[in-house]
């Protein structure tokens, strides 16, 4: 799907780009990282016990009260706002990969199948890659969802997909729809797209502002540390929950991904409440320990004064109480 069929100020030179100027891989930088993920993988990036995971169910989901959100795992966020049910980057698969045979593995199952979830008011996606958009869930959950929420480009992947166009809202950055109670605002973030050799940024990436009545969410998608956090927080904020990336990073991208300090910064610059770290804790996407996004991140909430949630995947977290959560990682020991 190389070709855009947009107007979009994100467009240059016929595909979508990041205002900042990016630091250039060339193809032996890239070459250097594929091998050394495949066969240099340093010690502890995939965890040797368990991770824990809280089983989740239909009928409990439907009796849980307004406000409530669960971490499915990875990016992929079940939030009940205003009576209704949104899902946030849904990936179920086991491989986060165009291939069942190769790529990243998933530590642990979801805590419940695409077959269990209740009918979804919508569908809120970021960008395409793998590690966010699994053809495969959307393909069980277009009977059971209502709209798919997306930035330009990834809406129209979904309609090759078979996703009747009514079912499709995709937005450029800054713009807003509302979709029964809750406002849904694309806004920006500084990454890249691309399912293939040939679609590089042929679809836009960004970051939701999902807002009820009552509470106000923001989630990042993919993002390395820019200064559109500051202006989405002046413009959208506060928030009662910042659901931000916090993990795959590393010191040879760093303009895609941030370390946790930055993802710290993010928060404090959208004017969070608490903040929830997602994008950890499911598939081995870098070169740290597993752990380590955990770690600090909780490290820096502690020194900054902030307040973090780390539910277990599964666990519900309520909006309105939200808690600290245990620091359940540290029992799942790295080999």
């Amino acid at each position: 799907m190389p070709t855009i069929a947009h107007a979009s100020p994100q467009i240059q030179n016929g595909r979508f780009r990041n205002p900042a100027r990016m630091h250039r891989s060339g193809l032996g930088k890239m070459l250097g990282i594929m091998w050394r993920a495949l066969f240099n993988k340093p010690p502890g990036t995939v965890p040797a016990a368990p991770v824990p995971v809280r089983a989740m169910t239909h009928a409990a989901i439907e009796a849980a009260p307004d406000h409530t959100v669960w971490r499915l795992g990875h990016s992929t966020v079940l939030l009940k706002l205003e009576g209704d049910l949104w899902l946030t980057d849904p990936v179920f698969a086991r491989r986060a990969s165009p291939f069942s045979w190769l790529g990243p593995v998933r530590f642990h199952a979801p805590p419940l199948t695409l077959e269990e979830l209740p009918p979804l008011a919508g569908v809120i996606l970021s960008h395409d890659h793998y590690d966010h958009l699994d053809r495969g869930a959307i393909a069980v959950l277009a009977a059971k969802t209502r709209h798919f929420i997306a930035p330009l480009g990834v809406g129209d992947r979904l309609v090759t997909w078979g996703i009747p166009a009514a079912k499709v809202r995709q937005l450029d950055w800054w713009r807003s729809i509302k979709l029964g109670n809750v406002e849904l605002t694309c806004t920006p973030a500084q990454h890249f797209s691309g399912r293939g050799l040939a679609d590089g940024n042929s679809t836009l990436w960004c970051s939701w502002v999902i807002a009820g009545r009552e509470r106000r969410v923001f989630f990042s998608g993919d993002s390395g540390y820019f200064r559109g956090f500051k202006a989405i927080g002046d413009r959208f904020g506060p928030f009662d929950l910042t659901m931000i990336e916090t993990g795959a990073y590393d010191e040879q991208w760093p303009d895609v991904h941030m370390q946790p300090e930055q993802t710290l910064q993010a928060h404090i610059d959208l004017r969070g409440n608490v903040l929830m770290p997602i994008h950890n804790g499911t598939f081995d996407l870098a070169f740290h320990a597993w752990h380590e996004p955990l770690d600090r991140i909780a490290a820096l909430a502690d020194e900054a004064g902030q307040r973090l949630a780390t539910p277990l995947i599964g666990q519900a977290l309520d909006l309105a109480e939200a808690h600290a959560g245990g620091r359940w990682w540290q029992a799942a020991v790295t080999r």
